[in-house]
């Protein structure tokens, strides 16, 4: 009998410190049939990850935007991107912009009274110099006597017209342009290739190349 009682303590000291033994191994098989940890044991994400899983999507930061200007008609402008390949890829738009030019010089003798400009015009066509009555506009019934871009052009005349006895004076003549630019969107090795093509295709001297990070500009998503 007392065999039997030493074998039965034996057994139920086995039985005890069995746990112990196969806690790892316990901890293995919960992982392996699909027991899922407590949440106080998982780990929070680093800082880097949170801020890469937050990146708002559509800003293209990386990007340039690229304007180039100013051609002198919209068919042209839209020639231009009709010669590029990529020009739908990088969005090549043609923008029309009504631009103040510097003012000309013009040389002219002060409104009148119609019947007295009319009189003085023929005279003067009559003495072989060049001229035009004015018609319309806040100088209505002026005498025309040059238009100039150079002030000095003006002035020059300006004292030639009055040694000839006639009444002239120089003003400004205020002028507006509808003038045309390209503007895109790419990457910017992209867009520096793309401007080098639109130079070549251009075979002319731009007024302006204008390359830029477009920072914090939204771009839209597309659908898959």
């Amino acid at each position: 009998m007392r065999w039997v009682a030493a074998t039965l303590l034996a057994v139920s000291v086995l039985l005890y410190t069995l746990p112990d033994f196969l806690g790892p191994s316990v901890g293995v098989s919960r992982v392996a049939s699909g027991t899922l940890p407590r949440v106080a044991s998982l780990k929070a994400g680093t800082p880097e990850n949170n801020l890469a899983s937050e990146q708002v999507p559509g800003v293209s930061a990386s990007n340039s935007c690229v304007r180039l200007g100013w051609l002198p008609s919209a068919q042209q402008a839209q020639r231009l991107v009709d010669n590029q390949p990529l020009a739908s890829e990088a969005g090549f738009r043609v923008e029309e912009v009504e631009r103040e030019l510097p003012p000309l010089h013009w040389v002219i003798i002060p409104p009148q009274p119609p019947e007295v400009a009319l009189r003085q015009f023929r005279d003067i066509q009559r003495r072989g110099i060049d001229s035009y009555l004015v018609t319309e506009g806040e100088n209505r019934n002026a005498i025309s006597l040059g238009l100039f871009e150079s002030r000095e052009s003006a002035i020059s005349v300006l004292e030639e017209k009055k040694r000839q006895n006639l009444n002239a004076v120089l003003v400004n003549f205020p002028r507006n342009q509808i003038s045309y630019a390209l503007s895109f969107e790419a990457e910017p090795e992209l867009a520096e290739e793309l401007v080098q093509a639109v130079k070549a295709d251009y075979g002319s001297k731009f007024d302006f190349v204008e390359i830029e990070p477009c920072e914090g500009v939204a771009t839209p998503e597309k659908n898959p």
